[in-house]
């Protein structure tokens, strides 16, 4: 890279266009984007350098904030070719960043074929299947031969998104099967489409969640899958590309969420440090206000803490417990589900292993935390003369606290996905301060009821 941006420069200092143009040429687009990010004033200049062709496969390729920053630098006849030579998903994808005006602006540089395409694609929600299909795709009939089939790939193949999976389709358009250009290739010419069809059709709904498409995507092993409306009419196709940038949206999404803010819309370093404080503030504050509940237990109980000011000092290792028991449960099934291994319907599934796992947990914690009080007042006074009342409340205390972090750090992404919330944001922050302010509840009530003759006093 370093040595890319070298010669870039130089050839910039030399203002030689035509070298420059030859040197983009020649670059992967990947090359190209790593130096936009590089250099990135020179962005629209590179984009306008470069062949028609190869600017659309960077284009696409840059995150939106670079995509806008170079759209609006570059000249009107250089935007046209762009947006019209997009594929019809990345387009759609690029239009739903912008703001209105913005948008009526750029496709008055479409023709009204394509114009009417992006609108009907723009109508979709902006979470479904619809806002990623392109209609750019083949398709065939039944009753075609193979010969017939290679002649209207050589003719129209050029313009598809792939030509991996052929489409067989019905007379109004009803998607019947779809055929991978293996089966074609492979098979005599004069070989009926309707002898190659097996019936194993995967199709999406253009209603269907992004996120539904994703897992579709993963278990079944696809380069491309079509699309259809509610009547099975084929409306376009949804490439793998296009699921790895949503998966990788959905998963940095959820990561911002786990982390206890809201998500980002732009890159770490990309966004305005005022929108980064006030995607986080909120939550600080909610987090803050939940903490907070911790001192209001703490004072209930300030009766024994006085009897008992020992009791004192195993405060944060019963909430960290507790709470780190709850942020490990979350954070599984957060992943869990994301991956489609479980769903809210497998709930009582997650309970008894999160009971028998907690209590295994809480188990191992309470016998460490025991004979480390045990050990300890071998050798020193500082847990008192009671210290084995002490060590078994903290030890059967961690039992209680560990089990109950456990079980609301698994369920609440499940009742949250019932509720149709996002269950990321069930991240760990929310978890422990949950268990952070249950578990002091725990920790005293057992207290109270293994030291009452001497908190009674």
């Amino acid at each position: 890279m370093e040595e890319m941006v070298e010669q870039i420069e130089l050839l910039l200092e030399q203002n030689n266009e035509q070298q420059l143009q030859e040197y983009l040429n020649n670059l992967n687009i990947s090359a190209i984007e790593e130096l936009i990010d590089e250099l990135p004033e020179y962005g629209p200049l590179f984009i306008e350098t470069l062949s028609i062709n190869r600017a659309v496969n960077v284009f696409r390729i840059l995150d939106f904030p670079t995509q806008e920053r170079i759209i609006k630098k570059l000249p009107g006849t250089k935007i046209a070719e762009i947006i019209t030579e997009l594929p019809p998903d990345d387009r759609t994808a690029f239009f739903a960043e912008l703001h209105g005006d913005a948008v009526n602006a750029l496709i008055l540089h479409l023709s009204r074929a394509d114009r009417k395409e992006a609108l009907a694609l723009l109508g979709y929600n902006e979470d479904s299947v619809g806002r990623l299909m392109t209609p750019d795709y083949i398709a065939v009939k039944k009753s075609w031969d193979v010969n017939r089939v290679l002649a209207h790939i050589r003719q129209f193949g050029k313009n598809s998104e792939t030509i991996d999976v052929i489409y067989v389709v019905g007379d109004k358009g009803v998607l019947l099967d779809d055929i991978r250009i293996r089966e074609i290739l492979l098979v005599d010419p004069d070989t009926k489409i309707s002898q190659l069809m097996d019936g194993r059709l995967i199709a999406l709904k253009a209603t269907d969640p992004q996120e539904e498409a994703i897992n579709v995507f993963r278990m079944n092993n696809r380069t491309a899958l079509p699309v259809t409306d509610d009547e099975d009419i084929l409306l376009g196709i949804v490439t793998v590309d296009d699921i790895l940038w949503i998966a990788n949206e959905e998963y940095t999404e959820d990561i911002q969420k786990i982390g206890g803010t809201e998500a980002l819309d732009e890159p770490y370093l990309d966004i305005n440090l005022f929108s980064l404080v006030k995607k986080r503030v909120g939550w600080l504050v909610i987090l803050f206000l939940g903490e907070m509940l911790t001192a209001t237990a703490m004072g209930f109980f300030q009766h024994e803490i006085e009897k008992a000011v020992v009791l004192a000092l195993f405060i944060p290792l019963i909430i960290s417990s507790g709470g780190n028991s709850g942020s490990q449960a979350s954070t599984l099934i957060i992943q869990a589900m994301a991956l489609g291994e479980l769903t809210v319907a497998d709930w009582w599934r997650v309970m008894r292993r999160e009971i028998l796992s907690g209590l295994m947990l809480g188990t191992t914690l309470g016998i460490i935390g025991f004979l480390r009080i045990s050990i300890t007042s071998e050798f020193s006074t500082l847990y008192g003369p009671h210290w084995l009342l002490v060590a078994m409340t903290v030890g059967i205390s961690l039992v209680g606290v560990v089990l109950w972090g456990s079980l609301a750090g698994s369920m609440l992404p499940l009742v949250l996905k019932k509720l149709g919330a996002d269950p990321a944001t069930s991240s760990a922050p929310f978890v422990a301060t949950l268990v952070d302010v249950t578990g002091l509840i725990i920790y005293f009530s057992i207290a109270v009821f293994i030291m009452s003759d001497l908190l009674g006093k």
